[in-house]
């Protein structure tokens, strides 16, 4: 049981759109060749670190001295090496000892069931291993169906279930089930060891830096969905002309990101100490980000529909909500961008002294253009469009305020550096 979370490179954009000096098409065509670049070179060096952990774990087999001391156990630890290993660091290390606590666990509690079943008679012991194989396998099935064991421990309670069942019932004597068990615990720890060994020494594949780096371009993505929402609303000159598509691809992939960034998370919080990364590291804040990140993509996609709507005001009044509107969209461009760059650089940002009273100043001037004098007299079906378009903008600065507080305080948790 793997997970499979996308590793590749996140599109970078330009700090304002009206200062963009490559066309769009250049702009997609490099930033795609850049990300599939990025993804090659990753999945290759993960590839080669498998590679190396085979050969090293093959030297059980290959070596006479190192295989008269393990026998035909060397088997198990070439099984952990390709069970075990993951492209993340924290991945390999919980899976390889979630992977040794399950085996010892059941392991064990298979050897007690199994040591008293054999002083009850044939009778007996089918009684005893029937019912400790039932309340063991019923009580960690059970386990595996709670949220937050599943996101966490569902391959140790797995492969405790395995392992008791497969010793509970294998019909050995206590005392065989005991050398066997040791002898192969002792090579899944040898495959271990060279997983550890490889995924941490040699080029390692950090979750914690990947999870901050996305978290991190989810700001500059949205910033680019927001103005270019502004500007393709606002490039119509005429009643003629038909309004261009927004690429809206970066919210859809932050509304995607969910499983990945809890999976990352998990990860992250069994890695050791590296980089700016320490033990205790507030990973659940990342969390908390990412659900307001996505609450604002699917905000956005909301205003996305709005544009594209039939039901559209007339050209005059959307040119008397233009430049106001145009300001709005850089301006919250810019936050957003900001506030990326405060995690990126670990840096803090005081939203509460300087980001939010600009947002509640930029609400304000929207709340009274809705009900300035140009606004008034207009047809129904305009004020309506108007008035859907302008809630929707002023729900976008609100989640923006709240997405300012979350990194602020993720800031204060973490220990970022003041500016």
């Amino acid at each position: 049981m793997s997970t499979v979370i996308d590793v590749s490179n996140e599109n970078e954009a330009s700090p304002d759109y009206t200062k963009q000096k490559k066309p769009s098409f250049l702009r997609g065509f490099s930033s795609l060749v850049d990300k599939k670049l990025g993804q090659h070179t990753k999945k290759i060096i993960h590839s080669i670190k498998v590679g190396i952990a085979l050969v090293l774990v093959s030297l059980l087999y290959l070596l006479d001295p190192l295989f008269e001391q393990v026998g035909e156990n060397a088997m198990w630890a070439i099984m952990t090496v390709v069970v075990v290993f993951e492209f993340f660091a924290g991945a390999t290390l919980s899976k390889g000892l979630l992977r040794g606590i399950g085996t010892i666990l059941g392991g064990g509690l298979g050897c007690l069931a199994a040591i008293l079943a054999d002083d009850l008679g044939k009778i007996g012991n089918a009684v005893v291993v029937g019912v400790s194989v039932f309340s063991f396998g019923a009580a960690a099935t059970y386990c595996r169906l709670i949220p937050s064991i599943k996101r966490k421990y569902d391959y140790g309670f797995m492969i405790f279930i395995l392992t008791f069942n497969l010793v509970a019932v294998s019909g050995l004597r206590a005392d065989k089930v005991m050398e066997l068990a040791r002898e192969r615990l002792s090579t899944i720890g040898m495959g271990f060891a060279v997983c550890i060994f490889t995924s941490l020494l040699v080029f390692p594949m950090w979750a914690s830096d990947e999870l901050h780096r996305l978290t991190s371009s989810k700001f500059d993505k949205l910033a680019c969905c927001i103005e270019d929402c502004m500007k393709a609303y606002f490039s119509v000159l005429n009643e003629k002309e038909s309004m261009p598509s927004i690429n809206v691809s970066g919210c859809k992939s932050v509304l995607q990101s969910k499983s990945s960034d809890e999976s990352l998370a998990n990860f992250a919080r069994w890695e050791p100490w590296h980089g700016r990364f320490g033990f205790y590291y507030p990973w659940e804040k990342y969390i908390q980000i990412g659900e307001v990140i996505r609450e604002l993509a699917s905000i956005i996609l909301s205003m996305q529909k709005c544009l594209e709507s039939p039901m559209q005001p007339s050209r005059p009044i959307q040119h008397a909500i233009k430049e106001p509107c145009k300001s709005v969209g850089v301006s919250l461009g810019l936050t957003m961008r900001e506030l990326g760059e405060s995690i990126t650089n670990m840096k803090r940002c005081h939203a509460k002294v300087i980001t939010v009273p600009k947002l509640q100043s930029t609400k304000l001037d929207l709340i009274l253009l809705s009900t300035s004098p140009k606004l008034r007299g207009i047809a129904n079906v305009e004020s309506l469009a108007i008035a859907n378009f302008l809630f929707l903008l002023i729900e976008i600065i609100d989640k923006v305020e709240v997405l300012a507080k979350e990194v602020e305080a993720l800031g204060e948790v973490a220990g970022f550096r003041s500016k």
